[in-house]
């Protein structure tokens, strides 16, 4: 089965536009405070010239007023919210109802993480697993453990929604995560260099994908 594709935290239409140029089935902003936040009018000038073609867009929110998600879902193309904060069972549902899109709840790796993604189930419409880091919501290049992998996308599974893996994920160790067949993987620090998102990281990114499909 192929391995979805997420390339998150495009700051600029440089690298949005990589993002839109590789083999990705999603591509992601971030509007919550962040070194990749982008703000709507930004993105909609952007997507003036840039075609998404069949790229999914993702907009990225934590523990945003439900109007600021209503506000993005009504000025960009946007086909998922991804809300990677605290955010309850109840406004997930919120969400679901007043922009008739398709969410996501972030869950970050712990103890608790499980019985977090039990809370959710038959509201969210999918999942992003990443990394616990203090301080961070996420895009911080740290891994979790992916022994813990398998336990994720089986409660994924028995929800009957997608499971992305996140954090710290790249060209050197994407291998070792394939090995654990998850339904798609998020990635937003692994391919960029200098701070810019790069082609050729995409490129070997999907090349591993690929070989392992």
């Amino acid at each position: 089965m192929a391995v979805r594709l997420k390339y998150c935290g495009n700051r600029t239409a440089s690298d949005l536009q990589k993002s839109v140029q590789s083999k990705a089935d999603y591509v992601g902003l971030i509007f919550a405070e962040s070194k990749r936040k982008v703000e709507v009018e930004a993105v909609k000038q952007w997507l003036q010239y840039i075609s998404l073609g069949d790229k999914q867009l993702v907009g990225v929110f934590v523990d945003a007023p439900i109007d600021k998600i209503t506000y993005a879902a009504s000025q960009l193309p946007l086909a998922v919210i991804q809300c990677h904060g605290n955010e309850t069972a109840e406004y997930i549902a919120k969400i679901k109802e007043v922009t008739g899109l398709s969410v996501w709840k972030a869950i970050h790796h712990d103890g608790n993480a499980l019985a977090k993604m039990r809370q959710y189930a038959g509201i969210a419409d999918g999942y992003v697993v990443d990394s616990r880091v203090s301080g961070a919501w996420g895009g911080t290049g740290i891994s979790f453990d992916w022994e813990n992998v398998p336990f994720y996308l089986e409660e994924a599974a028995r929800q009957a929604v997608p499971c992305f893996i996140a954090g710290g994920i790249t060209p050197e160790n994407v291998e070792k995560l394939l090995s654990y067949r998850p339904y798609g993987i998020d990635i937003s620090s692994g391919i960029e260099e200098n701070g810019e998102k790069s082609a050729k990281k995409m490129k070997e990114i999907e090349k591993k994908v690929a070989n392992y499909v």
